[in-house]
């Protein structure tokens, strides 16, 4: 490496980060580990980081002893025998449960929510990012507290679906 300069390259003002974060969750959707695009005037690459083995196998614990500070990680988790659908952060931000600072939480443990329905906020980069349910049913479990940071991919709830769990 020696002799090699590292070169910065500033980021572009028409940069739309809306659409970086639509690229994400399409990213997430369609199991993509890595995207690049290129044009004459940008260039963006995109890539997951590897899930560290120890998260993995807090993973594949049963639900009593998965109480433990690492992010699941999971599309589906099992609790008592029953499936349940989880609902993972797009994007690294911060969790907010409700629409403004003293206002009651968009859901709670019990509730029922339709597709589409708004279950908390993210903020990322002075963006407040609802994030909607993707799938009919109840709320099982809450895994992030008011306020906490989150990554791209941990766990923020657990429903229990409508009908069934729909295929990673």
């Amino acid at each position: 490496m020696a002799g090699k300069k590292k070169q910065t390259v500033p980021v572009p003002s028409e940069v739309d980060w809306g659409e970086i974060e639509r690229v994400l969750k399409l990213m997430d959707k369609h199991g993509l580990e890595e995207f690049e695009y290129s044009n004459d005037a940008l260039h963006v690459r995109l890539k997951k980081m590897p899930v560290h083995p120890a998260v993995a196998r807090a993973e594949a614990a049963p639900a009593a002893t998965a109480e433990i500070a690492a992010p699941a990680r999971v599309t589906a988790a099992e609790a008592d025998g029953e499936k349940l659908h989880v609902v993972k952060s797009p994007i690294v931000g911060t969790f907010y449960s409700a629409p403004k600072p003293g206002a009651p939480a968009f859901v709670q443990v019990g509730d029922r929510v339709g597709e589409g329905q708004v279950l908390c906020i993210i903020e990322a980069m002075k963006l407040m990012n609802e994030i909607e349910s993707d799938l009919a049913g109840e709320i099982a479990r809450v895994f992030v507290e008011n306020g906490q940071p989150v990554e791209y991919g941990e766990s923020l709830f657990a429903m229990r679906p409508a009908g069934p769990v729909p295929a990673a």
